[in-house]
């Protein structure tokens, strides 16, 4: 197990323990730490998790980050997109379309590698905050005063309060609210990315390739010299496999793919190499609470929206500010902290879930037809005269569910309110 350990502020009077080191826990452990908590992140990885894709940072998360001290940092490092296109099996282009019509983004938005944001929020916490990383969570018994937590490594410690924010897995929410499969749904596709060399030579652009059933896309960011290649896939029903076990996902990959032209065979053996492969199910987490006792959750672990909404992060980051914001407002009263946090998230949450499963319909498009149909779309477009129309109603609806969680008012946390002992 390899462990980094700082010395909590001497002013913290609560004890919460975090799990997951990813966006959400770093983000919820630094406004803790700010408003005289002592977080303890526990990660099961042995050391900082850097892959990924590229995340969006827009509406309140905007706001978010830069009351974090962070918003400068994250635009220094921006993937600076400067558009997209779609290529047919031979690779020629069909059509070609701007970033801000690609992603629906307006000025001031942000959009950032994973792994960048995760090493961000890491550097700003690191100093103050206990970080505990090759361990996780085996056991939580919650009394009275607090939760005796047990470690996989045997370590036995006492928390006030316990944060699962290790996303759409969470062992956390297993642990405190029982089987994933009472709030997991399934949306009927899945997601791989990987980094692999850029033999497309692409300079801040996305290349996609799309087939019936299926969306492919590469890419290369500002600053980057390899590309991330992205895959999606249909499947009305979760598709068995060793959550662990990377070759069996990669396998899986390769049998969904096998036979599609294009660069497929070239970009699946970059798969069979990388070291950073990822596979997972695009699904939703509903649940009735995302509190129980002492116990919550944030992030994925509460109300994963999938990638598809493109509103991850966010909710993350926002729901990060919330939760540490109604703790302290409520002098470390959790029922009444739990319970307006709650409050405060949800209706935003569900608006980014409802438009999670209208964006997928549309990355996986099951005819030929279809798919004629839209690469029309796609070459026709730039040409026409109410193409800014077209734009102007995407970045609408992007931009609704991006500010549906609205700014809560906690100020910065510099002045530490007093949290009840």
């Amino acid at each position: 197990m390899t462990r980094t350990t700082t010395t909590p502020a001497k002013s913290a009077a609560r004890t919460v323990l975090v799990s997951g080191a990813s966006v959400a826990g770093p983000a919820l452990a630094l406004w803790l730490h700010r408003y005289g908590f002592a977080p303890t992140v526990v990660e099961k990885a042995p050391e900082l998790r850097t892959g990924g894709y590229k995340v969006d940072i827009r509406g309140t998360a905007i706001e978010v980050c830069r009351r974090m001290g962070i918003l400068d940092e994250i635009r220094a490092h921006s993937t600076d997109m400067r558009g997209g296109s779609y290529v047919d099996d031979a690779g020629r282009t069909i059509g070609e379309l701007p970033a801000d019509i690609f992603g629906g983004r307006v000025e001031g938005d942000d959009e950032i590698m994973r792994g960048e944001l995760a090493r961000i929020l890491y550097d700003r916490t690191r100093e103050d905050v206990e970080y505990v990383f090759g361990d996780s969570i085996a056991a939580l018994a919650e009394d009275a005063d607090g939760v005796t937590v047990t470690f996989e490594s045997g370590t036995v410690r006492r928390f006030d309060l316990v944060v699962g924010a290790d996303g759409l897995h969470s062992n956390t929410r297993k642990l405190a609210f029982g089987p994933e499969e009472r709030y997991k749904r399934h949306l009927g596709a899945y997601i791989s990315i990987f980094t692999a060399p850029n033999h497309l030579g692409l300079d801040r652009w996305e290349t996609y390739h799309a087939l019936p059933q299926k969306l492919l896309c590469v890419y290369s960011s500002a600053g980057e010299t390899e590309a991330k290649n992205l895959f999606i896939f249909s499947a009305p029903q979760d598709v068995p496999y060793d959550l662990r076990n990377v070759a069996d996902q990669k396998r899986l990959l390769a049998d969904r793919f096998a036979g599609d032209g294009w660069e497929v065979p070239r970009l699946l053996g970059h798969a069979a190499e990388a070291d950073d492969f990822y596979l997972d199910s695009m699904s939703l987490v509903e649940m009735d609470s995302w509190s129980k006792g002492r116990v919550v959750l944030l992030g994925d672990a509460a109300h994963c929206a999938s990638p598809a909404s493109g509103q991850g992060t966010g909710l993350a980051l926002t729901g990060a500010y919330v939760l540490a914001g109604e703790l302290a407002r409520a002098a470390g009263d959790h029922t009444v902290a739990f319970a307006r946090y709650e409050e405060h998230m949800r209706p935003g949450v569900t608006q980014n879930q409802k438009m999670a499963e209208g964006f997928l319909k549309e990355m996986t498009v099951d005819k030929k037809w279809k798919i004629a149909l839209r690469m029309l779309m796609v070459r026709t477009l730039p040409k026409t005269p109410w193409k800014n129309l077209v734009a102007k109603k995407i970045r609408d609806d992007i931009q609704s569910a991006a500010n549906a969680v609205p700014l809560a008012e906690y100020g910065t946390g510099a002045a530490r309110p007093t949290v009840a002992a």
